[in-house]
């Protein structure tokens, strides 16, 4: 072998390694969305998001900056396009301006991504929050999946591994939590994403103090009678002061527990937020079963009592009426 020949394969044997150590680049529009990707595809993948901490991503555009990483991702993963970031990406797609896969909810709807009805709000399809039903967030999961695979076909079978991992993970906590929580259970959300948290667990949403994004929220008044009638209040120790103080003056005016419930975080795995926001639903449902436990309690109390007077009087009549009796006799 010549030196010409043996320069030509080292050069080789030291490139194909440097090719291959590239992980390819995933751009979340939310943190959500990238925490989901992080833990389940683990190191096999560059994660990062758009939206920054504190923003809203209701209002927020991409920058220039933001187009061109983009343009530089293998993946792009939305929540399912109603965002304007998202709706962005989705014109940079059409104009082929992206040679990126981008991921709507079409994409995520054969592994069994689904919306929720806002029942509050013209029984519409919920877009808020999508990512806390567990089983959305393993759609979401899935399609990225598929698409590694489509485009990095000699990496399947890591990916495949990784994601099997995250999904036993996230299906073994749904099937926990479901076992602890009772038939019928019903809750109020201060905002309608809180029902994503809540709706997988079998507990039934009724209503949302902010109804909408674009509409106002509802008056305490409004909805106290309503309240009455649920087991719990979901909100969140993030939301905005007025939202949250409503929260928790409806709780105070109906004795209604409360779950602090968390839809947007950065850095935590996802599976983490899930035990949590579980923890925080099953947390005020035990406090409601404790509450109906103490009136429970108190009523059998009360009525042991009553039985008690009831008995005293009869014995104190009839003494009376014995001594009554014996007095005329006299």
């Amino acid at each position: 072998m010549n030196k010409k020949s043996l320069m030509i394969i080292i050069l080789i044997l030291f490139t194909i390694p440097h090719a291959r150590a590239e992980k390819p680049l995933i751009v979340a529009s939310i943190s959500p969305l990238a925490e989901i990707v992080k833990e389940a595809f683990g190191n096999s993948v560059d994660v990062v998001h758009i939206v920054p901490p504190g923003a809203d991503p209701h209002q927020y555009q991409l920058t220039p900056d933001q187009i061109e990483l983009i343009k530089r991702a293998d993946i792009v993963v939305t929540a399912n396009g109603h965002l304007p970031v998202e709706q962005k990406m989705k014109e940079l797609q059409e104009e082929k301006v992206l040679t990126a896969k981008v991921l709507f909810a079409e994409d995520y709807a054969k592994y069994g991504f689904h919306f929720l009805p806002e029942r509050w709000y013209n029984n519409k399809n919920n877009p808020h929050g999508v990512w806390l039903d567990p089983y959305n967030a393993l759609a979401i999961a899935r399609a990225t999946g598929d698409a590694l695979i489509a485009k990095y076909p000699a990496s399947r079978e890591t990916y495949e591994k990784e994601y099997m991992r995250f999904e036993a993970k996230v299906l073994g906590i749904v099937k926990s939590y479901r076992a602890l929580v009772e038939k019928n259970a019903t809750a109020i959300v201060e905002l309608p994403s809180q029902q994503y948290a809540i709706e997988w667990l079998g507990i039934r949403v009724v209503s949302s103090i902010k109804p909408e994004e674009e509409i106002p929220a509802k008056s305490v008044d409004e909805l106290l009678e309503i309240t009455k009638t649920v087991d719990f209040i979901a909100y969140s120790t993030q939301s905005p002061e007025a939202l949250k103080n409503a929260a928790l003056e409806l709780s105070r005016r109906t004795g209604k527990p409360l779950a602090d419930i968390t839809t947007i975080w950065i850095d935590k795995p996802y599976t983490e937020i899930l035990i949590e926001n579980s923890k925080a639903v099953m947390g005020a449902l035990n406090q409601k079963l404790d509450q109906k436990t103490t009136i429970i309690q108190q009523t059998t109390k009360a009525e042991n009592i009553s039985t008690i007077y009831v008995f005293l009087a009869l014995v104190v009549g009839i003494s009376l009426g014995m001594a009554v009796g014996i007095l005329i006799r006299k």
